[in-house]
């Protein structure tokens, strides 16, 4: 014996049962009650067979409560159980009784119950005799009705074909794209995550509840014309999202996303320090490379060499490197989303399923094709040619970064090489006439500002953006312009005037200073703290640059002493004795005016010392300008030490990078979706990155304290990882399917957000992970405006998914029928306020619609074109 009643969310007991309570038992829906007794036996069937037995079980019931005063309905279950079949008493008062009965139809519906007309005339029929012709009379009757209505399930064997193509070959996908064979779309294809792989639905589909209110209808033909009605014209809808299993237990799903096959490449990380090279992971003498040869798979040879040439693709134009840049994607030491290394990392992540024999054959193919870029002069793709090497990033995209430069400076040279070989003195001379007519305008637009900056820095900076020809023909100029034929000068420095001539002095052109990867600068401070003292130069690079600087110097001023280089290059080593009545506020600019030579002034004392390196250095250094200098930057030898390092990389170092790598490329993958106003999404995504940062703060040290610690860690920011992808694919599915119903999606969002969050810590327990396998959204009421989008979910069904169904159910939305249809139909009679046999408050507490009309007849019919469920209730005076 069971007791069932019903409550509202606020916990108290609800009034009635017009709003459809979806959360109502099957038999206070069935039959307008609200508590009721279930008596049932203790078999395995549960119901009573012999209907003798189950009318005297129920006669008992309805005595005992009758006796106690109670007024609760009971039920028995009967039949068979397939039927769902029961019958019930309610002992309302001394006069009324209320009996009921409920049974289904499961095949074989006839045609007349399918329609609403039919259904009408079967209540009728229980209240009115049975010769009356129906279609000659009227007859009030109460009427509501629910239709639910589903999108089409998903079809798994459709996600196994599409499962297959994409782990195929993806270059025969790309090739047959246009062909009629692959026409299907998929729901992701614009997501930025599709070009990797393509994620399930995590919205299975919609549930949507069309509810017509209580009318009042008296003839079949209106019965009619409700069956032909618009869904839009019912009063209310509610929706129902269905979320796919796998959001809340991953093994129900196929986990093929950024989240999977980077745990993938994190286990691949704690095999790579089993060996010194990654020659060693494919080499058939290596004993570690038998052991893995039973437990990982190998691409064929044509996936390789796409995934290569997707790699080394040349494009028009550079790509755009802050593309899916988030603010805090920098803080990681990685490389940016659309550079060469990004790339390579995100395309192991799917070839061979990201184990370690895998990487080890792209990354010998990749560094083949880099080998091949620099030994051909061609420029190396996704990586710019130019600018200043960027040390945030890691070291092996600084390396392919000054790797590019290197082969275009490689191939400035080899065309000024092939020029100086194929030109002819005449054709040398117009293009000259040319040059000089461009440089002498652009030479007019120059200012002294320029000039003062120039002489500031301890580093010539001044000509690092201007071109070459520019140099020469300037050049040329002073030579024919100058009696002191300076050559490499790029003006006047102010009112600076010679010591020991009464000349300005020039400000030259020098080289840029070379670029250096950050293990290069690594060498330097070692470097410098192994001499301690910067002023002896240590290091061969200082040493060049300032050779450099002052052959250039000397080249512009011909007639210059030590004591003016250190004027201009390094004016703190410089003590002026002038009055300071005679400084202007322009300072150094109108040191040694005409009116006042020479300047006074004396070198500082580091410079004044016996022995020091930069007066022995400016003896030694021959009077050339930049042109003629030898360039600092060796792009041969540089190239040549980038490539070899690539070569030998080890395999912990190369895979602690491609860590971090991956780690920010799929995030700044992710961090490209599209997914609204869902500030939700923006907190929780700048979360991730930084506890991206802090996980992967160990790997950029040279040694890692604690090994199984690190991996233990990455693999739980893996944990992490899947969690927010999930979440990114959930806005982002919500959003392109609500773009012009804003306030449906954000709740909807809002709602899951709220299940869905507290199981995304990195110590997520099982507790917690099992609660989740049961989340289910909110229903939700969708507004007359919100209508349309809803309605457009519901897409017209193709001629495969509609073949095996005849539809025989009116109300169609978009050639949807209902998966179920729930009618309330009811009647009633006047009562007497005077009657003496039953209190006034039983009366009352039968009546449902106030007043003084009592419910005699009330039938809920559930069901479809295969199955009918109908439930009767009659009140009659016993």
């Amino acid at each position: 014996m069971e007791f069932y009643f019903l409550i509202d969310n606020g916990g108290s007991q609800q009034a009635g049962l017009d709003n459809w309570n979806s959360n109502s038992h099957d038999l206070q829906l069935c039959f307008g009650v609200k508590d009721f007794l279930l008596i049932a036996p203790q078999s395995a069937s549960g119901v009573l067979l012999d209907t003798p037995e189950s009318s005297k079980l129920l006669s008992a019931v309805a005595i005992a409560l009758s006796n106690c005063g109670s007024l609760w309905p009971a039920f028995v279950p009967v039949h068979d159980p397939s039927r769902k079949a029961y019958i019930g008493i309610q002992n309302m008062g001394t006069v009324f009784t209320r009996r009921f009965e409920a049974d289904r139809i499961g095949s074989q519906v006839p045609v007349k119950l399918m329609h609403l007309e039919g259904l009408y005339e079967l209540f009728v029929s229980k209240f009115v005799y049975s010769g009356v012709d129906f279609s000659m009379h009227n007859f009030k009757v109460h009427f509501m009705m629910r239709l639910t209505y589903q999108t089409f399930p998903y079809d798994e064997e459709d996600d196994e074909d599409d499962m297959d193509e994409l782990m195929g070959d993806k270059a025969d996908t790309t090739e047959n794209s246009g062909s009629e064979s692959r026409n299907k779309v998929l729901w992701d294809d614009d997501c930025p995550w599709s070009e990797w792989y393509s994620a399930e639905d995590p919205l299975r589909g919609f549930e949507l509840v069309v509810t017509w209110a209580d009318r009042t209808v008296e003839s079949t033909l209106e019965m009619a014309e409700l069956e032909n009605a618009s869904p839009h014209d019912a009063e209310k809808w509610i929706m129902h999202p269905i979320l796919s299993p796998y959001l809340g237990d991953p093994s129900l799903g196929k986990r093929i996303d950024f989240a999977s096959q980077l745990l993938c490449l994190v286990e691949a990380l704690d095999t790579s320090f089993t060996a010194q090279f990654m020659e060693d992971f494919v080499s058939v003498e290596n004993p570690s490379s038998e052991n893995l040869k039973t437990s990982v798979v190998i691409p064929p040879p044509s996936v390789l060499d796409r995934v290569i040439k997707d790699l080394f693709r040349e494009g028009s134009k550079l790509p755009d490197f802050t593309k899916g840049e988030h603010k805090f994607s920098r803080a990681l030491k990685a490389a940016p989303l659309e550079s060469l290394f990004t790339q390579f990392c995100l395309h192991s992540l799917w070839f061979g399923n990201c184990n370690i024999r895998a990487i080890a054959f792209l990354w010998i193919e990749f560094v083949r094709e880099v080998r091949w870029c620099w030994e051909e002069t061609q420029p190396l793709p996704k990586m710019p040619f130019d600018g200043s090497i960027d040390l945030s990033t890691c070291l092996i995209n600084q390396k392919l970064h000054l790797l590019a430069i290197c082969i275009e400076k490689k191939r400035e040279m080899n065309e000024e090489f092939l020029d100086c070989i194929g030109s002819d003195d005449s054709s040398d001379a117009s293009v000259s006439m040319e040059e000089n007519h461009k440089v002498d305008k652009r030479r007019n637009k120059s200012s002294e500002a320029d000039l003062q900056r120039k002489r500031d820095s301890s580093i010539a900076e001044y000509t690092s953006n201007r071109p070459r020809f520019e140099r020469k023909t300037e050049r040329t100029n002073s030579e024919n312009q100058s009696p002191t034929f300076r050559r490499g000068s790029a003006g006047p420095v102010g009112t600076m005037m010679l010591l020991k001539s009464h000349q300005r002095l020039h400000a030259p052109f020098t080289q840029d200073p070379p670029l250096m990867t950050e293990d290069m600068h690594e060498e330097r401070l070692q470097a410098v703290e192994a001499f301690g003292d910067s002023l002896n130069v240590p290091g061969q690079l200082e040493k060049d640059i300032l050779l450099s600087d002052m052959s250039a110097f000397k080249a512009a001023n011909p007639e210059a002493v030590f004591e003016d280089f250190i004027r201009w290059h390094s004016p703190g080593d410089w003590e002026s004795l002038e009055p300071k009545t005679s400084e202007t506020s322009a300072g150094p600019i109108t040191e040694g005016s005409k009116d006042k030579w020479p300047p006074c002034g004396r070198l500082s004392q580091r410079m004044s010392d016996q022995g020091n390196l930069w007066r022995k250095s400016w003896n030694d250094a021959p009077a050339l300008q930049a042109d003629d200098q030898k360039p600092l930057l060796d792009p041969n030898r540089e190239g040549e030490k980038i490539v070899h390092y690539l070569e030998t990389v080890r395999p912990d170092q190369l895979l602690e990078q491609m860590v971090c790598t991956a780690f920010r490329g799929s995030a700044d993958t992710l961090n490209l979706t599209k997914f609204g106003n869902m500030r939700q999404m923006t907190s929780k995504l700048e979360q991730l990155y930084l506890i991206i940062k802090s996980t992967l703060g160990a790997l950029q040290r040279n040694n890692l304290p604690d090994k199984g610690k690190t991996v233990k860690d990455l693999k739980r920011l893996c944990v992490v990882f899947e969690n927010v992808e999930k979440l990114v694919t959930v806005a982002a599915s919500i959003h392109r399917k609500f773009l012009d119903a804003s306030r449906l999606a954000q709740v909807i969002f809002n709602d899951f957000y709220t299940i869905y969050s507290p199981t995304m810590g990195m110590n997520s327990n099982e507790e917690e992970n099992k609660s989740r396998t049961e989340m289910e959204v909110s229903r939700q009421e969708v507004s007359l405006r919100e209508r349309q989008v809803v309605s457009n979910l519901f897409a017209p069904p193709s001629a495969n998914q509609s073949w095996r169904k005849v539809l025989s159910m009116g109300n169609l939305l978009n050639g949807h029928e209902p998966i179920l249809r729930e009618i309330i139909f009811s009647t009633g009679d006047d009562v007497n306020n005077g009657i003496h046999y039953a209190a006034a408050a039983d009366v009352a507490a039968t009546n449902y619609r106030k007043g003084e009309e009592i419910e005699t007849h009330r039938m809920y019919v559930s069901g479809t074109s295969n199955d009918l469920r109908v439930g009767l209730s009659v009140t009659s005076c016993d």
